[in-house]
């Protein structure tokens, strides 16, 4: 097997971890409370990933001459992880509110999907060049949208409104962590801060969850200890925030732009795959029209946006 397909492996195991999170996230959040468990699975990630920054640190991974880290490169991570941190507070909380009160994993994580679309877009604000291409993602996506949640009376739930604003957050928080990194940061300064953007939105939604769901509080111990509750919040913890962050890192820097793309865009596929097999949900064949027109919408943009990075 040649590096590239190991790799792109490495990538389509990082989708499917990402994709089978949904599930997690609609049972702990029906378990815990959406602040809750967003609150808990944030912080645990940030505790799995200092390890990984230890060994990286004393390898000198990702650094050339193995230099040490400034105070100015820390505080840098500090400030730059508050901001990123802030935008995925706003962002995991919306989606978790929309996957909690939607009742449904597989349709949210197509919606959610969205800002793969969004991200080209958006980026124009940015100074970034916005292919043509794109255009007719957008088109696409917006049709699989209506197909996939608007009702015969042409209406959205506001689950499905807070999906499409978590959407519009997790493009802007992309566009940011892109803005920060630059192209001379290294694998080291990536996993520190995403560690320092876990921690701050894992305090952040700490305070709604002590003000809004303290009737979890209240229960104490036994009120996590569940399995719905216990076992997502480490899933998505442990697995989606931590260990599929360090694989996408290690995929990411060994794979072509575009087909790592392509692997990462199948987290949409997973999450329905997930929903079924797992919650036993079902999708009506306009929705699965929809989910196939939302996908097509993905390659298409992340096809065009990789395209012209390489122009």
């Amino acid at each position: 097997m040649s590096k590239t397909m190991r790799y792109s492996l490495v990538l389509l195991l990082t989708a499917a971890i990402w994709g089978f999170a949904f599930v997690a996230q609609a049972a702990g959040g029906d378990a815990i409370g959406p602040f809750t468990f967003n609150s808990i699975r944030n912080l645990i990630g940030a505790l799995v990933l200092l390890p990984v920054i230890l060994v990286m640190g004393r390898a000198g991974t990702g650094r050339a001459g193995k230099k040490p880290r400034s105070k100015d490169t820390r505080k840098q991570v500090i400030l730059q992880g508050a901001v990123i941190g802030f935008l995925l507070f706003v962002a995991t909380n919306l989606q978790q509110m929309g996957i909690t009160y939607g009742r449904s994993a597989g349709k949210a994580g197509f919606i959610t999907a969205f800002y793969l679309v969004l991200v080209p877009i958006i980026g124009i604000l940015f100074g970034r060049k916005c292919p043509k291409a794109t255009w007719l993602a957008v088109v696409l996506a917006l049709a699989g949208i209506y197909l996939i949640s608007i009702s015969e009376a042409a209406s959205l739930s506001w689950p499905d409104i807070l999906l499409l604003l978590s959407a519009f957050c997790f493009a802007v928080q992309i566009l940011c962590v892109d803005r920060f990194m630059g192209d001379d940061a290294d694998a080291l300064h990536a996993v520190q801060l995403a560690m320092m953007e876990f921690l701050i939105c894992g305090i952040l939604s700490g305070i709604p969850a002590l003000l809004f769901e303290r009737q979890y509080w209240a229960e104490g111990i036994s009120a996590f200890l569940t399995p719905e509750a216990l076992g997502s919040v480490l899933y998505a913890g442990i697995l989606s925030c931590g260990v599929a962050y360090t694989l996408q890192i290690v995929g990411q820097k060994n794979v072509p732009p575009t087909l790592a793309s392509l692997m990462m865009s199948f987290e949409a596929v997973f999450c329905v795959l997930g929903g079924w097999l797992l919650l036993g949900e079902t999708l009506t064949v306009r929705q699965l029209i929809g989910c196939a027109l939302m996908f097509v919408a993905i390659l298409i943009a992340q096809l065009a946006e990789r395209k012209e990075v390489r122009t």
